[in-house]
């Protein structure tokens, strides 16, 4: 409606707060963290961070996990299994939804995310030819606020980090990232670990002026849109 995009574009960017705050292994609830006051030695799986704001530059350190310390615990999923976020709430229908996965070469506490690790098991970004619409990952989350991806069947066992990301473009010019981490043990007999094509450094597996996080959904130029960072490695 004609009336609405003045009214959203004005919205403050408070209206926007959403984050992973569980996650469902096999049947069983995970609780994740609610934000803003960090529980010395919560027995999460989940990487507290500090809190619902979004994070608006590409190359902001929070990038990494939102900011999320260590947890003391993790949970067991094997290879070819389906984990889901849930999220507590969720505003926006416009952008597009990515998990990434980081191997950990020893104990998660030790495990930084630094360095060219990680890599995407997971996208959906917007589908129809229509940007300025609800066609889009993030209209799903809206919707469900819930999230399922498989961990990749051929993958190495071990101890990853898995980041849920969802990037609002609900505002021109405006991108929003939210991104949260978990930690997850993988089983199974796989052996195969992603090529260098598909590994990538957060922050930095994108420029704020690629076209991913740049586009102006109301411009009605752009009729597809590709997902920022490299492609998806499905094992």
């Amino acid at each position: 409606m004609l009336f609405a995009l003045p009214l959203l574009l004005a919205a403050p960017l408070v209206a926007a707060h959403g984050a992973v705050t569980s996650y469902i292994i096999g049947g069983k609830e995970y609780p994740g963290y609610q934000g803003f006051s960090p529980v010395a030695g919560a027995q999460i799986i989940q990487r507290q961070w500090p809190d619902y704001n979004p994070i608006m530059t590409v190359t902001d350190g929070k990038m990494l996990c939102n900011g999320g310390t260590s947890a003391p615990i993790s949970a067991q999923i094997a290879a070819g299994e389906n984990i889901t976020a849930v999220w507590k709430q969720w505003t926006h229908q416009q952008g597009p939804v990515m998990v990434w996965m980081y191997a950990c070469s020893g104990d998660f506490g030790a495990c930084d995310g630094r360095g060219k690790g990680w890599f995407k098991i997971d996208e959906m970004g917007a589908w129809g030819g229509v940007l300025n619409s609800n066609n889009w990952g993030t209209a799903i989350v809206y919707k469900n606020l819930k999230w399922s991806s498989k961990i990749p069947t051929s993958l190495k066992p071990g101890k990853y980090l898995i980041r849920h990301e969802l990037l609002a473009l609900h505002q021109a010019n405006t991108p929003q990232f939210y991104p949260e981490c978990a930690q997850i043990e993988v089983t199974g007999s796989g052996s195969a670990v992603p090529g260098g094509e598909f590994l990538t450094k957060i922050p930095g597996y994108a420029s704020q002026s690629d076209p991913g996080v740049t586009v102006d959904i109301y411009q009605g130029k752009a009729t597809t849109y590709t997902c920022p960072g490299p492609k998806v490695w499905t094992g």
